[in-house]
C-alpha cells in the first residue's frame, strides 16, 4: 500500500511539472520579452550581476522554472539564450531530485558561461549541472562573493511556493538555435 502511495504521489509530482511546462505556449517573441523582464528583475535585485553580464561570453535566462516534489522531484522551465546581449536560441530544463522534499515552487534562474567552451557545451546540450554547483539567490550584494564554477555561475529568484527540501539532483539543457532570418 505505502509503495502504490508513494508511486501515485511521484506521478503527480511529476505531472504538475509537465503540465507546467506543456502548458507554456511556444511563442518565441513573448518568451523573449519574459526572459529580457527576467534580466532587469535580477538586476534590480542585485545591481553587482553587471560584472557577470559584462564578463560572460553568454548567458541563458529561464523567466520560470516549475519544481514540485514528494521524496523524488522534478522541475522544469523554457528559456532563452542571449550571446552579446542577443536571442539567439530556446533553451529546456529538466530537473529530477532525490530525498527529504516536499512541496512546490516556482523560480527565476540565469546562468552566465565564462567561457566558449562553457557556452558550447551548453549548446550542444552536453552542459549538466551537477549538485556541487550551487545557485546563488541573487539579492543585493549576493554576486559581490559569487564566482564562476567550472566555466558557469549560477544565480536564481524565488517567484513563489513552498519547498522543504533535502535533495540531490542535476539540471540538464536542451538548446535549440533560433532559425536564420
Amino acid at each position: 500500500m505505502a509503495t502504490r502511495t508513494l508511486g501515485m504521489a511521484i506521478a503527480l509530482a511529476l505531472s504538475l511539472v509537465t503540465a507546467a511546462v506543456a502548458a507554456d505556449k511556444d511563442d518565441t517573441a513573448k518568451l523573449i520579452r519574459e526572459a529580457q523582464n527576467t534580466v532587469a528583475v535580477f538586476k534590480k535585485a542585485d545591481p553587482g550581476l553587471s560584472k557577470f553580464f559584462d564578463k560572460a561570453v553568454g548567458y541563458v535566462v529561464f523567466p520560470t522554472v516549475t519544481k514540485a516534489a514528494i521524496g523524488v522531484g522534478g522541475a522544469g522551465g523554457k528559456g532563452v539564450l542571449f550571446e552579446k546581449g542577443k536571442p539567439t536560441g530556446k533553451a529546456s530544463l529538466t530537473q529530477v531530485t532525490v530525498g527529504a522534499q516536499l512541496g512546490g515552487q516556482t523560480y527565476s534562474e540565469i546562468i552566465f558561461f565564462e567561457t566558449a567552451q562553457a557556452l558550447d557545451d551548453f549548446k550542444n546540450s552536453t552542459l549538466a549541472l551537477a549538485a556541487q554547483v550551487s545557485a546563488v539567490a541573487a539579492k543585493k550584494g549576493a554576486s559581490d562573493n559569487a564566482d564562476f564554477q567550472n566555466g558557469v555561475a549560477v544565480f536564481t529568484i524565488g517567484k513563489g511556493g513552498l519547498m522543504f527540501e533535502a535533495s540531490v539532483g542535476g539540471q540538464k539543457f536542451k538548446f535549440e538555435p533560433f532559425a536564420k532570418k
